[in-house]
């Protein structure tokens, strides 16, 4: 946590899937608000890598993609938070990366089954310091992500198809939200695979930056 010395004290991995209409699109699968409603995917707390740190290539893919995602930190516990009050839970924000078995995660797609070889990868769930802004709804501000130093990534928060709010009061009526947990609210569009040696740096305005390094395969 920034200006602190202790850790933030992580508890749950949420990820909201398919955030951004560009991104959903170029997954092939557009995204209809008024229809549909969020949909989320968690990986185990043991996948966190933070942000600097040389992680593996992992086994059996042959498509490992980067996703760079604005993080949201819970302060408080919160259960069935309307989206007027979720100011209340938030503690702070960070930048993140959910990397991701891409070949692995399409098939079980197509095969209706679940993501989890394609996205709960060791290391996979990569976050920089959390920045602490309690009762701050982020609604805008510029997300961005370079391979590199070559920008693949380059959208704004405002974009996200359900807001910071949005996503509160919706995952909070599945889960009792708890102190601890992160919420990874998707990615923009421009996602892409990377191979080892490559270095990935993203950053989201007013929030911060994160780096990582892909290391040769395990």
């Amino acid at each position: 946590m920034r200006g602190k010395t202790e850790q933030f004290p992580v508890n749950r991995l949420f990820f909201v899937g398919r955030n951004y209409h560009a991104h959903a699109v170029e997954m092939g699968k557009p995204v209809d608000k008024t229809a549909e409603r969020p949909f989320y995917f968690t990986k185990a707390p043991q996948t966190l890598a933070l942000s600097g740190a040389t992680t593996p290539y992992p086994s059996e893919t042959n498509n490992y993609h980067f996703e760079m995602e604005l993080v949201l930190a819970v302060g408080k516990a919160g259960f069935r938070v309307k989206a007027e009050d979720a100011q209340d839970i938030i503690y702070g924000y960070a930048c993140g990366l959910d990397m991701t078995r891409r070949d692995l995660q399409l098939v079980a797609r197509d095969k209706g089954r679940p993501w989890d070889l394609g996205k709960d990868v060791e290391h996979s769930s990569v976050c920089s310091e959390i920045v602490p802004m309690p009762g701050v709804v982020i609604e805008r501000g510029g997300i961005e992500l370079a391979v590199n130093g070559e920008v693949k990534q380059k959208s704004d928060v405002d974009k996200l198809i359900w807001n910071i709010r949005e996503i509160i009061a919706d995952l909070s009526l599945f889960y009792h939200l708890q102190p601890g947990d992160l919420i990874y609210t998707g990615t923009p569009e421009g996602v892409g695979a990377v191979q080892p040696g490559d270095k990935i740096t993203g950053s989201v305005d007013g929030v911060g930056t994160v780096e990582l390094t892909v290391g040769q395969k395990s």
